[in-house]
């Protein structure tokens, strides 16, 4: 367990998206099928546009929320989601007030702000749970194409691949720029160098990036990677550890449950941001 504490900064930005990418912290979801975590994230994802019940709305932002609690999404990730909240929130009080809206209006824009939280909080509890290769097996065992499969696997180990060159490429930059004679009004010419340095990273990280890609292709094809990946054999040895348990059934048991609840609890107290 880490001991030091943790400070903003590009290496804590870095090391959050590789624990988020490779689901490190572990947490309720991570510990069921990936098959089953999928269909869960799907039946978040639709029930909340099946319905304009603002009751029923809250209790699966809720229920996501809750969910989103027992997975350990980290704190960058659900930092990011509490400030697009507020500022969507902040969005349908002043959108109202401006254009002349009345409470009619404010409970209409609630209701498409409490469905699209819903929605990213399933997100978060879900593929936050899930690390490469169990998301990578899982689109495979549903019988998504190998390619796509792979595509999802790679470009989650693309990830630190792509934080090392773009250190790489920038250090390079600030080594062989001179010191700024001052950092200005503000500090607008540090933000002014950093927007540039940034913009003339993006060709050469991609070139790099692009090579590296090639590089493990080949390996990948030499050792039989495609030919693996859609014969029925290499699929069943792939996918044999696989097994959905009686917890995968009552996770969603237990989901399910929940949103009966919500609705039950929005035909008590209904409240609609539409015209019925």
């Amino acid at each position: 367990m880490r001991r030091e504490r943790d400070t903003l900064s590009v290496e804590w930005v870095k090391l959050e998206l590789l624990r988020t990418a490779y689901a490190t912290r572990g947490g309720l979801l991570s510990r069921h099928d990936p098959r089953v975590v999928i269909g869960w994230y799907l039946i978040f994802a639709a029930v909340p546009w099946l319905t304009h019940n603002i009751t029923v709305l809250a209790g699966l932002f809720v229920v996501c929320a809750a969910f989103v609690v027992l997975s350990r999404v980290g704190p960058l990730v659900l930092g990011l989601f509490v400030i697009g909240f507020v500022l969507e929130s902040v969005y349908v009080l002043v959108a109202a007030w401006m254009f002349g809206g009345d409470l009619g209006t404010v409970l209409a824009l609630v209701e498409l702000t409490l469905k699209l939280a819903t929605v990213s909080l399933a997100s978060m509890a879900a593929f936050v749970s899930l690390d490469p290769e169990k998301l990578s097996d899982a689109l495979l065992s549903l019988h998504a194409p190998a390619m796509v499969s792979f595509g999802v696997s790679y470009g989650y180990r693309m990830l630190p691949i792509l934080m090392e060159e773009f250190h790489t490429v920038v250090d390079g930059h600030r080594l062989r720029a001179a010191p700024l004679p001052s950092r200005g009004l503000l500090g607008w010419r540090v933000v002014v160098r950093t927007a540039t340095t940034v913009v003339a990273a993006f060709y050469p990280l991609m070139l790099n990036t692009a090579k590296r890609t090639r590089t493990t292709v080949e390996a990948l094809e030499t050792r039989g990677f495609t030919y693996a990946a859609e014969h029925p054999d290499g699929r069943r040895i792939r996918l044999a550890h696989l097994r959905a348990t009686r917890a995968d059934g009552v996770l969603i048991a237990v989901s399910l449950l929940l949103i009966a609840a919500a609705f039950a609890a929005g035909r008590a107290y209904p409240l609609y941001g539409a015209v019925q």
